[in-house]
């Protein structure tokens, strides 16, 4: 009501001015779907999947280090801290803090298959080296991998309840559909790469370790691919750094985690932190209604920190659990050690299986820390009844973890999606 007045008042005084200007302000409402057929809108559709995805790993790696005590909770409850139940290691479907990464998740899913096929057949040529098909296909792989390694069980587009299993499986054939379409495109080769690395990582989940060292011996060690963050806006912001940057949060801590004492004795620049002298947020109820110690991690420096999504190095760490599996422990440490000998570390020398299965488990959660991945790696160790132990500091039941002996190791399909999708019970 007030722009209209305030577009009548203009022409109250100025009546002549109307035959050469039009002060309305129309919106616009949503893109018209044929738009969508035309090639220059391509490129934004494929961006839109990234962007969503981005989203929603934001959302999970933030969330998922508490419960995996890859960070601690330092007091905050609100939208930048954790829940109580998330505190002790529990993912509940009724937590209003868990949906926000499903919503993403599947949003980016929708948006690249469909983009996909949309410019299948509205592109010349279809798909094949086509830039914005290759990265439509590739976002949607990452976000049904990011879903199948984070949640329970799934449900796709309103669908019935499917398992886990089945989430990455289409994971598994939309990287694939990338890899395929980029062909020999020489422009696309990162995103072909990108694919292999990604398919690699969900064939490990699926238990598909030929296909899996297959991949990997296609992946540079140099190689990363990452999801990006922007510093121009709060929703852009990476979670982990804003949350725990001093100003205006103090909601998560590296205090009373492995990597608070493992990076005293290394300092492994893989798992920087810094202590600030201050305490967290609020009084953390897991240690008694008392403030903790506020030690900032410092892996991601900035806003705009950047989150991998694959990388040589996690490929190199599946040719080396692989050789472990297969009771070949010094192969297994030559690889591990490679690496720390790059970084100026003392290597793993592990006396037995099992020693080496732990030095094998904290290794990996020592490279892909904070990056969304150890909830899948804790479940798939878990139920396969790997050998090796975990620190206490981060083993459920443990004293010092202070995690629920029940540690819930996948998100619950979240009460909204229950609530909107009739094929699913409203309660698990």
């Amino acid at each position: 009501m007030f722009r209209d007045m305030r577009r009548f008042g203009v022409a109250g005084l100025a009546v002549g001015a109307l035959a050469a200007c039009d002060f309305d302000v129309t919106n616009p409402g949503p893109t018209d779907d044929a738009f969508l057929d035309r090639p220059e809108a391509h490129q934004a559709v494929a961006n839109g999947a990234a962007r969503m995805l981005f989203d929603a790993l934001n959302e999970v790696a933030y969330t998922t280090s508490a419960v995996t005590r890859e960070t601690f909770p330092a007091g905050s409850t609100s939208s930048f801290g954790f829940s109580n139940n998330q505190q002790a290691g529990l993912l509940l479907y009724d937590d209003e803090h868990i949906a926000g990464g499903w919503n993403s998740g599947h949003q980016s899913r929708y948006i690249g298959e469909s983009g996909f096929l949309r410019f299948a057949e509205t592109h010349e040529g279809g798909n094949a080296g086509y830039r914005p098909g290759v990265e439509a296909a590739l976002y949607a792989a990452y976000a049904s991998r990011l879903i199948g390694e984070n949640w329970c069980e799934a449900a796709v587009d309103g669908g019935a309840i499917i398992t886990r299993t089945a989430m990455l499986q289409r994971a598994e054939e939309w990287f694939t559909t990338a890899i395929d379409a980029a062909g020999s495109t020489a422009s696309l080769a990162t995103q072909k790469t990108a694919a292999i690395a990604g398919r690699a990582a969900v064939r490990v989940q699926l238990g598909n370790w030929s296909g899996a060292l297959s991949d990997a011996a296609q992946v540079p060690t140099s190689f990363v691919f990452y999801a990006r963050y922007e510093d121009a806006e709060q929703g852009q912001y990476n979670r982990t750094y804003f949350a725990g940057a001093d100003q205006p949060y103090r909601a998560v801590t590296v205090w009373n985690t492995v990597y608070q004492g493992y990076y005293t004795s290394s300092q492994d620049p893989r798992t920087p932190w810094t202590d600030t002298g201050l305490l967290g947020d609020a009084a953390v109820q897991l240690v008694g209604n008392t403030r903790v110690p506020f030690y900032r991690q410092l892996k991601f420096a900035e806003r705009g920190s950047d989150i991998r999504l694959s990388s040589g190095y996690e490929m190199r760490l599946i040719e080396a659990e692989k050789k472990l599996m297969d009771g070949d422990i010094a192969g297994s440490m030559a690889i591990l050690n490679a690496r720390r000998t790059e970084l100026g570390l003392d290597p793993w020398a592990p006396a037995t299986l099992a020693e080496a299965w732990a030095n094998f488990k904290r290794e990996r959660g020592i490279e892909l820390w904070l990056e969304g991945r150890r909830l899948a790696d804790l479940k798939r160790w878990k139920d396969t009844n790997t050998a090796g132990s975990l620190d206490p500091l981060e083993a459920p039941g443990s004293a010092t973890s202070y995690l629920n002996a029940g540690q819930t190791l996948c998100y619950p399909i979240p009460k909204a999606e229950r609530e909107a999708n009739p094929n699913i019970p409203l309660q698990p």
